[in-house]
């Protein structure tokens, strides 16, 4: 496993692969749980080269987030990694990501300013612009992304159609602890009372998932009941949709495919969770 920081290195490193290996790439911002691991996994399946980029991107962070305090410990990254087939290990600084000047930014239009992107102006514009630039430096074949972000898979797929990128984005299943709790790096944040409380995401998505099963496919009744039960649990909703799971738009009539994304405050911890209704 080679640690590469420069970003010439590792433009010559991909250059030279791509035409003859399968590269296969996963994006991370480090503070690794099994969900990230599992990324690495499966990128060990089904390509011959893979490469683990770690890299706290500041401008997919809002002014009033948490990129001075996200979690970052890279030398536990690294020896987790090396239980896995790891390539190299791409970990840049915003400087060389970023340098002073700097004015080229990739937006996605409507897809980025809905769900999350209403909460959080100008998130997606930077993780489009750094996915941009990492593929251009990595040249993968497939890169492997968590569906717990899935409205950010739905952005970038978009994003490397539009732009024909020769790249494609393998999604890979939620991770979950034994209770149900989509792993994330911010769980971390939680205390003991909070992290009970944060169970109220998963199980809202179980309920919802339930009731459609029971025959009630309209949204708003699905929601209301998500609802009713995040609060109880102390959550603080900052969105529940009933979404297409190409298009994202809400729907009228929930399907199998329908996807329930949901955003909650617990404290002041932001958590994101999804699933399809048809999927329990």
């Amino acid at each position: 496993m080679q640690i590469i920081t420069d970003i010439k290195q590792m433009q010559e490193i991909g250059n030279n692969w791509s035409n003859s290996q399968t590269i296969g790439f996963v994006p991370t911002m480090g503070y690794f749980h099994k969900g990230h691991l599992s990324l690495v996994a499966e990128a060990n399946k089904n390509c011959d080269i893979t490469v683990v980029s770690i890299f706290v991107n500041p401008s997919q962070f809002g002014p009033n987030e948490d990129f001075s305090s996200y979690p970052r410990d890279l030398q536990r990254d690294l020896e987790l990694l090396n239980q896995y087939k790891v390539d190299y290990v791409f970990n840049p600084t915003p400087d060389q990501m970023y340098p002073a000047g700097y004015k080229t930014w990739i937006n996605v239009e409507e897809l980025s300013s809905i769900l999350c992107g209403a909460s959080r102006p100008g998130h997606f514009r930077g993780v489009a612009t750094v996915i941009t630039k990492l593929i251009n430096i990595i040249k993968p074949s497939l890169m492997f992304m968590g569906e717990k972000d899935f409205q950010q898979i739905v952005v970038l797929q978009t994003m490397l159609k539009d732009l024909n990128f020769h790249t494609q984005i393998h999604p890979c299943p939620i991770i979950r602890e034994a209770d149900g709790l989509a792993m994330s790096s911010r769980n971390v944040y939680l205390n003991s009372e909070q992290r009970q409380q944060a169970l109220c995401l998963s199980l809202a998505i179980k309920q919802a998932q339930e009731q459609y099963k029971q025959g009630i496919d309209d949204p708003q009744i699905l929601k209301k009941n998500a609802s009713d039960l995040i609060i109880r649990a102390g959550g603080r909703i900052d969105y529940i949709k009933f979404v297409d799971s190409v298009s994202l738009q809400e729907v009228k009539q929930a399907k199998d495919d329908t996807r329930i994304l949901l955003a909650v405050f617990i404290g002041k911890t932001r958590l994101i969770d999804n699933a399809a209704l048809g999927s329990y």
